[in-house]
């Protein structure tokens, strides 16, 4: 995909109305993991280096409608992103208005502003023009460096980027060229590890996978489903019943596509949901009916090796087991460890994201030995399924750079 970037641009002396997803967990009042800002912040600071004046938008948290409640306002982020851009960030209480606009004409080469809580505004998630047409008014050029929101058509996401001149920012034109090489054009052989919950959280997921992949294997609960339609006994484990038709239409689509289902042939059951729960391994058709399924066995997880170890590409949705808990982590915990020692030495490129998978990532402490995980949750599921995010769009539909 062809995106204007704003790292082709001149931007000396340039106000640019960036759209950031600065929202991180906050404790007391204070940032107390400042990954996401500080990932934003090394794409900017070449961008300050060359003159730019940063006007940062940025939403945080859920605001209930017309109330300003000062639990959401960003001002709370302003340390963290200021020791993230190495410079002092002033801040405007409001996200539109006169003295949002004085503000930003006031910045300096080189000098940041980050406004108020655009949720503060129905305008925001309602995609007013009118409320776009506001914002427009804090900068020269848009730039979008919020891939985690461009699933939403919002105003500072859609229509704001219609009225400005507007570019991809570094951090999104990254976060797309990864997911485009890992699904678009994979070097192959290519494999996708898609887990979780449901299976019909995540059917269009699949049936864009199969069609583009070598191999899925399926994990977690969504696992479960696939061996009762195959008529395997589940006991009191988490699956769909009603969910038959749709494991028929996605093996059908793989088949059609060439696609491999690897599927656990065991698994691990235990009487009781709970950490350390006594547990046993059994084949996979094999699960007792007071039993439940909550992680894939040893054999499963030696298959699910030899899978990685062909493999040049790898693309990873969800956890295998119940990974929160122990021991039932084992088979995420051992596969992210596997593709992670693979990375290493060059012999795969390994792409993750959504919200499970990054937490299992880091429980496994190899999410930075991967070549890209992706912080975006909704974002990240809307381009597995294929589907066009209306942020990216509106980019290469937008006016272009003077």
């Amino acid at each position: 995909m062809e995106l204007p970037r704003i790292t082709d641009w001149n931007v000396r002396g340039k106000r640019l109305l960036v759209r950031a997803d600065l929202n991180v967990p906050v404790e007391n009042g204070q940032v107390i993991d400042a990954t996401r800002i500080e990932r934003f912040a090394a794409g900017m600071k070449p961008l300050l280096d060359r003159g730019a004046r940063l006007v940062i938008l940025t939403h945080f948290g859920r605001p209930t409608k017309n109330e300003l409640d000062p639990g959401f306002s960003v001002d709370k982020l302003r340390p963290a992103l200021s020791d993230a851009l190495g410079i002092p960030v002033r801040f405007s209480d409001v996200c539109v208005g006169t003295s949002a606009e004085i503000l930003t004409r006031q910045l300096s080469d080189g000098e940041a502003l980050l406004v108020e809580n655009l949720r503060y505004q129905t305008g925001e998630t309602e995609n007013d023009p009118a409320f776009a047409t506001e914002l427009a008014k804090l900068g020269d050029i848009y730039v979008n460096d919020a891939f985690s929101v461009s699933h939403r058509a919002h105003a500072s996401t859609d229509a704001l980027a219609r009225l400005l001149p507007a570019a991809a920012g570094p951090l999104l034109v990254e976060e797309i060229e990864a997911l485009s090489a890992a699904l678009e054009a994979p070097k192959s052989p290519a494999v996708a590890v898609v887990g979780g919950a449901k299976v019909s959280t995540k059917i269009d997921v699949l049936k864009n996978l199969v069609k583009k992949l070598d191999a899925v294997i399926i994990g977690g609960g969504m696992a479960n489903t696939f061996l009762f339609a195959d008529g395997a006994p589940v006991g009191r484990s988490l699956h769909e019943a009603d969910q038959v038709e749709t494991v028929y239409e996605i093996r059908d689509a793989a088949k059609q596509s060439g696609c491999r289902l690897l599927l656990p042939v065991d698994v691990v059951c235990a009487r009781k949901f709970e950490a350390d729960a006594r547990n046993f391994v059994a084949p996979a058709d094999q699960c007792p009916d007071d039993a439940m399924i909550l992680d894939a066995g040893p054999a499963s997880l030696r298959m699910f090796e030899a899978e990685l170890a062909q493999a040049s590409t790898l693309l990873w949705n969800g956890p295998l087991g119940a990974f929160e808990i122990e021991p039932f982590d084992r088979s995420t915990m051992r596969l992210a460890q596997i593709a992670a020692e693979l990375t290493d030495v060059g012999a795969l490129t390994s792409v993750a994201g959504g919200g499970d998978t990054v937490a299992a990532l880091n429980k496994a402490g190899v999410a930075d030995r991967f070549t890209y995980v992706s912080s975006a949750g909704g974002a990240f599921l809307e381009w597995l399924e294929g589907k066009t995010l209306p942020g990216i769009a509106a980019l290469t539909h937008a006016s272009k750079a003077a």
